[in-house]
């Protein structure tokens, strides 16, 4: 019989993943949402972005899930929903080794997500990246400034309609 993807088994990982995510959703419900369950890096949206610093604790500190290491926080912009968001690369190292990814949303002008430094310190710098790339603000966050753009730098180079400067203190700036 072919494997198709109605009746391929799950890999462990998203075995592991589901059940991470089940142990989140008893928990907080519909401030999330359902499981991807794709193979490469199953993840779920926090639905209710104003709960996000709760969820993300919860998902460090709870014996079950042990999420202590935030391999990555990327910035994404979502112009068709008018919103910007950030995909986090979550895994328990040396306790449960499960993994997941996280999505969190905001309105694309002037929305906030909760910042998570306090919950995992490579969020500090991660957030300030997407801060400075897509001007993204994250609630709470200490020292949310540019991290790779000088501060008089105009606009944010990673959002898909950025108009790159003709110069910059009067020197060309390449296309």
């Amino acid at each position: 019989m072919e494997d198709t993807q109605e009746n391929k088994p799950q890999s462990a990982e998203v075995i592991a993943a589901k059940a991470a995510w089940q142990i989140i959703r008893e928990k907080f419900g519909d401030a999330v949402s359902e499981l991807d369950e794709n193979a490469f890096m199953p993840f779920f949206e926090v639905l209710k972005t104003e709960r996000w610093r709760e969820i993300a604790l919860f998902m460090r500190d709870d014996a079950r899930l042990r999420f202590n290491y935030m391999a990555c926080l990327s910035g994404v912009d979502y112009p068709e929903e008018e919103k910007l968001g950030i995909v986090c690369n979550l895994e328990s190292l040396g306790e449960h080794g499960h993994k997941i990814a996280v999505k969190v949303k905001c309105c694309r002008d002037k929305g906030i997500i909760p910042s998570v430094m306090k919950v995992w310190k490579t969020a500090d710098w991660h957030e300030r990246e997407a801060f400075d790339m897509y001007g993204m603000r994250f609630g709470g966050h200490d020292d949310l400034r540019r991290i790779l753009c000088p501060e008089d730098w105009e606009g944010y180079p990673l959002r898909k309609d950025y108009q790159v400067q003709e110069t910059y203190h009067g020197i060309k700036v390449p296309d």
